[in-house]
């Protein structure tokens, strides 16, 4: 890879991509088959071994742990993410570095000229970014591709291509304009990354049946949690077993949810690779994912934004103990479940600064303010933006206190921003209302 492009052409591309298509969100493959057709993503594997992971919870946690694990294993590796928190770069990782610019440009001319090679094809955003990161990762050729399905599954980008395992993290009620309002119909779309007889790893207890039943009318051999593989905790390690006999003992804490850990090492087993204890070991005490259970100093940041994810964080900050308050630093969009969130949390927070965020999504401090109350919870603050509530609480903390960001990608990475460029993000006090 080259360093020829620079980060402002780079965003100039971004910028042109967000504003090509007219709507965000537009599920379906026929479009962004028809561009992988001309680019020649149907002539052979983008990859020797492809594990796709789809979920509503889970997902990123699962692909950090899969990646490093196979690296500790010596595998040439390629992931993609989405979203990303600081840099659209995060997205695509090629032997555990970030991708750099010239390398995306590259990737994003060579999508461009086969949208415009013939009757031009629109794209989405994402849709471009998943077509520029599959050609990237064809060039590269890695040992394992991991790639991480969108909000959807079967009407995803990712699925154009086909994966020789599969897995499902978890399913809760989320985006349900787009994947359907009850669980059932969650389970299926995610499950539509499924291919019939390659296996299929159901990483939660508590999937909805329509998961399983997928599996089974492909058919696709489902490896399901507690079933044919698990964990077993013991003190501050854990112990991982596979119904064929293996298993691998000691485990260190990744500081990410062990169901998907456990998940990861049973999906990259079913690719064919030998599991090596020592490497296991080591992977699992290196990975490391921003944004999920991030700890800054006295500063956790976490994006889940849903109820599920909430309880994960709540049930986490109940185990370590605080001899202060515990600060929650919460903005979140329009359409998530505000209520759920609030409500998985407030076990465990003693005070909140609500911030409002932008964009046609965002909802605003005072909303989050009043859900609060009607929780009958304490609102210290109401921030203009993530980057402002950060600021009045650094003033304001206590040796022996912690803070949670929390709600939204967005609400992280603009507190990632500000605690790392202080001199351009910091505000005043202006920028709060409503202080108690």
């Amino acid at each position: 890879m080259n360093e020829t492009a620079s980060p402002t052409e780079l965003e100039a591309w971004l910028r042109r991509l967000e504003a090509a298509h007219p709507v965000d969100i537009d599920l379906g493959l026929e479009r962004v088959a028809e561009v992988a057709q001309r680019m020649g993503l149907f002539d052979g594997p983008v990859a020797e071994r492809i594990i796709s992971v789809a979920g509503t919870n889970g997902k990123g946690s699962t692909v950090a742990m899969l990646e490093s694990l196979a690296s500790q294993h010596g595998l040439s590796t390629a992931t993609y993410t989405s979203p990303h928190l600081l840099r659209y770069n995060e997205r695509l990782h090629l032997n555990g570095q970030e991708a750099d610019d010239a390398t995306l440009m590259d990737a994003f001319r060579a999508v461009e000229a086969a949208r415009l090679a013939g009757e031009p094809v629109s794209l989405t955003y994402f849709e471009v970014g998943t077509l520029a990161a599959l050609h990237a990762i064809r060039s590269l050729s890695p040992q394992l591709a991991i790639l991480e399905v969108g909000l959807g599954g079967r009407l995803d980008a990712v699925n154009v291509v086909d994966a020789d395992v599969a897995v499902v993290t978890t399913i809760a009620l989320d985006h349900a304009a787009f994947l359907g309002d009850d669980l059932a119909s969650i389970g299926r779309e995610k499950a539509g990354i499924m291919r019939s007889g390659r296996p299929a790893v159901l990483g939660s207890r508590s999937l909805p049946a329509s998961v399983r039943e997928a599996a089974d009318s492909l058919p696709a051999p489902a490896f399901a949690l507690d079933e044919a593989y698990g964990l077993e905790q013991e003190a501050a390690t854990w112990h991982w077993w596979r119904r064929a006999g293996e298993r691998i003992t000691h485990l260190p804490d990744p500081g990410l949810p062990l169901d998907n850990a456990a998940t990861a090492l049973a999906a990259l087993a079913l690719t064919g690779i030998t599991l090596s204890p020592e490497a296991c070991r080591a992977a699992m005490a290196n990975v490391r994912l921003p944004g999920r259970m991030q700890w800054e100093g006295a500063w956790c940041l976490d994006v889940g934004h849903n109820p599920q994810a909430a309880a994960y964080v709540a049930t986490r900050l109940a185990e370590w103990g605080v001899a202060g308050k515990t600060y929650a630093l919460i903005g979140m969009l329009g359409d998530k479940d505000a209520d759920g969130v609030i409500e998985a949390l407030s076990p465990v927070i003693d005070a909140w600064v609500p911030a409002s965020l932008e964009g046609s999504r965002a909802r605003s401090a005072d909303d989050l303010a009043a859900c609060l109350l009607r929780h009958g919870q304490e609102v210290v603050a109401r921030a203009a933006s993530p980057a402002a509530g950060a600021h009045w609480l650094e003033g304001r903390l206590e040796p022996e206190d912690r803070v949670l960001v929390c709600g939204s990608f967005f609400t992280v990475a603009e507190v990632l921003a500000a605690r790392g460029n202080p001199a351009q993000t910091g505000r005043d006090d202006t920028s709060i209302e409503g202080m108690t």
